[in-house]
């Protein structure tokens, strides 16, 4: 069923994750393949060598795509993370505070992590400090301080630097932040998200005024206090009312951004905390850049993903199925090889290594969904698609934490690990009870299990299946992926499942049944399958709902209000706008839909 393009893949092999060290340098994938699976496979107390390949064994044939970090740094010796994501510290409001936080976060990303971080707790523009007196230039400001360190240190070559930046919705320059984005090239390195409140969607439905406020034990002078769970504090503090304006003008105003430039996305981060598998001990404000990784200070995951493609049998025919003993077994063996990556990897800064060590937190997804429902014939968006969705969700996510209990048994617990609390959480109440006897009899390996990543790059490497959970962007196009020199370079591209149906059947026009791209998708679509994930994913999803430039806005901004009704943890859109533009080209009739991933955009 190999059906991958050749050039692109090479080229993602070559330019991203082959290895080239002085003893030579990889000739195939499978030597990358086997690199990987003996450098992960080294921090077995025992039994190394069986378990090198198993873990060769799920590599081949691209059935589980690690993390790129991981791809491009195992075995190699060289001095870099092998995870991709990290949320750096709180950032302390003084200028030794904001500069070391600067450089920590150059650290990082030197060594290969892409960041988020929390702006929050920065003073807003014109305040006065209490004490020293100097006006304070605001958040926004000390953002393209950022951006201009990332463009300068990035990682070299053909890999990009990701950032991610937060605010709250009730911080006083949040006007600000949200217009961030709206010059063309200003903060290009940035993913922008704002911290949406509970009590923000309150207020926005019952049209009442919002309070924009500041901790007031930084603010000089007097005035109405209120208290909020502030970023950067343990509990409610004090907090300095600035000013007021109407919930609903301000939600217009975010939604208006994000209509027009693609950027704020939205993060319901009451939510993501409520549903925190260690909410006894963390309190998160910020995720990794593509959103699929909600992380206290510094934390850090890494990410793999199980190819669901892989696992379908006949293909386009009546006696399609999928194989779901392969798929148990493959992410019982996909969870003890991230485990293992917490082990093997370096970290640049102390207080990584100890968060990473103390959640052990891993992300294993899937990607190639809307590739999978094709080859089974099913149309993306439909009752009998999100049914076989959440079928298989379901099944990896219970897999994967009966797989990290058998860990705990061997290996010991998560260092974090509080039984009676971990075991009241709202995500592990809901596992099924064999699960949470295991888990208060044995304890279990990894504080967090499941993420879906966007898989861009990973997704190419393997053929250009569907990424993540995206639906199929055309039948074919062009997309821009980055030289080994950094310079942006353009392929002609098929998708993988209608590439495989027109090598299978001969045909050199036509699609197979189901096939549907997503311009073809209604925006509830989108939104349905997200929904239907969601519940047996106990880290977060990262989906971009490609929305038609023709969309009006009436229909646009009922879309974040749905996903906040439907459970879902954020919201990302993609409308074509002349600022970020698009990565991928319509190359054939009916390919008209954006993508969610602009070249700065693709950390992977």
């Amino acid at each position: 069923m190999n059906a991958y393009p050749a050039d692109i893949s090479r080229h993602i092999w070559r330019s991203k994750y082959r290895w080239a060290g002085r003893e030579g340098e990889e000739r195939s994938i499978a030597e990358s393949w086997r690199r990987i699976a003996r450098a992960l496979a080294a921090v077995e107390p025992r039994d190394a060598t069986l378990w090198e390949e198993r873990f060769f064994g799920i590599l081949q044939d691209f059935r589980f795509l690690p993390g790129g970090r991981i791809q491009a740094g195992a075995g190699t010796g060289r001095h870099v993370t092998l995870f991709n994501c990290f949320v750096m510290g709180t950032i302390e409001d003084s200028i030794p505070g904001i500069f070391r936080a600067l450089e920590e976060s150059a650290v990082t990303m030197q060594q290969g992590g892409g960041i988020g971080c929390d702006f929050s707790t920065l003073r807003p523009r014109g305040t006065q400090a209490k004490g020293a007196g100097s006006i304070a230039s605001g958040p926004v400001s000390f953002m393209q301080v950022w951006d201009a360190m990332c463009g300068t240190i990035l990682s070299t070559g053909a890999r990009r630097g990701a950032m991610m930046a937060t605010l709250r919705c009730d911080h006083p320059d949040i006007e600000e932040f949200i217009a961030a984005k709206q010059q063309p090239g200003r903060l290009r390195r940035f993913n922008l998200s704002v911290l949406v409140t509970d009590a923000f969607m309150d207020a926005v439905r019952a049209n009442a005024d919002w309070a924009l406020v500041f901790p007031a034990s930084a603010l000089a002078g007097g005035g109405e206090t209120v208290m909020r769970k502030w970023s950067g504090t343990a509990g409610a503090v004090p907090c300095r009312v600035v000013r007021r304006l109407r919930a609903a003008e301000l939600w217009e105003r975010i939604l208006r951004a994000t209509y027009e430039y693609a950027e704020p996305g939205v993060l319901f981060i009451d939510r993501i905390n409520r549903l925190n598998n260690l909410w006894y001990r963390e309190r998160i404000s910020a995720t990794n850049p593509c959103g699929e990784i909600p992380l206290p200070p510094y934390g850090a995951c890494d990410l793999g993903s199980i190819n669901l493609t892989r696992f379908v049998r006949a293909p386009f025919t009546r006696a399609a199925e999928f194989d779901r003993e392969a798929l148990v077994e493959t992410t019982q063996i996909a969870v003890r090889f991230m485990d293992n990556v917490i082990d093997a990897s370096r970290f640049p800064l102390p207080q990584q290594a100890e968060n990473a060590r103390g959640s052990r937190r891993i992300g294993l997804g899937v990607t190639g969904l809307a590739d999978t429902l094709v080859m089974l014939g099913l149309r993306y968006g439909s009752d009998a698609s999100l049914a076989f969705a959440a079928e298989i969700m379901r099944l990896v996510c219970h897999t994967a934490y009966r797989a990290s209990i058998a860990l705990a048994k061997e290996k010991g617990r998560f260092p974090y690990f509080e039984r009676d609390k971990y075991l009241e959480g709202p995500f592990v109440r809901a596992l099924p009870e064999d699960i949470r006897a295991g888990i208060a009899e044995h304890g279990i390996r990894n504080s967090h299990l499941i993420a879906i990543a966007p898989t861009g790059t990973i997704s190419l490497l393997a053929g250009n299946v569907s990424s993540g959970l995206e639906p199929i962007f055309a039948a074919s196009y062009r997309r821009k992926v980055l030289a080994e020199d950094g310079t942006p370079e353009e392929f002609t591209l098929t998708d993988y499942a209608l590439a495989l149906w027109r090598r299978l059947t001969g045909s050199e026009t036509g699609t197979p049944e189901g096939f549907v791209t997503a311009a073809e998708l209604p925006v509830r679509a989108h939104l349905d399958m997200q929904a239907a994930l969601q519940p047996f994913v106990d880290n977060s999803i990262s989906k971009t709902i490609n929305v038609p430039q023709d969309c009006p806005f009436s229909e646009f901004r009922g879309i974040y209000e749905l996903a906040y009704d439907k459970g879902l943890k954020g919201c990302t859109t993609f409308r074509p706008n002349p600022v970020t533009g698009m990565v991928l080209s319509e190359e054939a009739d009916g390919a008209k839909a954006p993508h969610c991933c602009v070249l700065e955009r693709e950390p992977d």
